[in-house]
């Protein structure tokens, strides 16, 4: 039986240690591989592409999170055949193989300015949907999760589809979208300020604020961005 041409990057990947915590921060990544890159790190896992297959996306968990790669399979293949999401090809011990998909996640848009088409926001909520017709739960969906991807959306994080719950942050994005993004669209805006947004999101009670709070607290926020 032949391999997947993807196992070609495998060798390098095992080459590098991704070590995970129990204090929900960043990974940590120890080695270095010539031709293999880092795209982005999170809690659980970091995201390389491999000079020789730039087709794929690796994202190589740590030890503490295994089980988070189990799940992760499991909601790729009840996925399978959505356009909304990567095209998943299979898994290794640490390993999920994704297909690499460009462009510049929203949270990337609003850094450099780039506007971003209301046809993205209706694509993630027909994403929403079809997730739910698999039986799965769409969560966590943010800014960092959503690219813009020649003028369409697509989802790119779906590790905790698995779990109960409405963390709210989505409809929370559509909300900003609507009244608080029109004022600011084509504008780029600091990492720092973005940051301190993320600050004050994360402070409140996100599944359980009202929307007129939120109104309240974002209105007085960029009031101050804006003068």
């Amino acid at each position: 039986m032949n391999r997947p041409d993807w196992f070609q990057a495998e060798e390098a990947l095992q080459q590098i240690q991704v070590i995970g915590s129990d204090r929900n921060e960043l990974v940590n990544i120890i080695g270095h591989v010539e031709g293999l890159n880092c795209i982005g790190t999170g809690t659980d896992a970091a995201v390389f592409t491999y000079d020789g297959l730039p087709q794929y996306a690796f994202k190589m968990y740590s030890d503490h999170a295994l089980d988070k790669l189990e799940n992760e399979k499991q909601v790729y293949e009840q996925l399978k055949g959505l356009p909304y999401f990567p095209t998943y090809y299979g898994s290794g011990r640490n390993i999920l193989v994704i297909s690499f998909e460009a462009g510049d996640t929203l949270l990337e848009c609003l850094e450099k300015g780039i506007p971003v088409p209301e046809q993205v926001m209706l694509d993630v909520d027909e994403a929403r949907e079809a997730v739910r017709s698999r039986g799965l739960n769409p969560r966590d969906i943010h800014l960092k999760n959503v690219i813009l991807q020649n003028g369409r959306g697509k989802v790119i994080d779906v590790s905790e589809y698995i779990q109960d719950g409405n963390d709210n942050r989505w409809e929370h994005l559509v909300w900003a979208y609507h009244n608080i993004y029109p004022r600011i669209k084509g504008t780029p805006i600091s990492p720092r300020m973005l940051q301190t947004i993320k600050w004050g999101y994360n402070q409140l009670d996100q599944a359980n604020i009202k929307l007129d709070d939120l109104s309240k607290k974002a209105n007085r926020l960029f009031s101050k961005f804006m003068k």
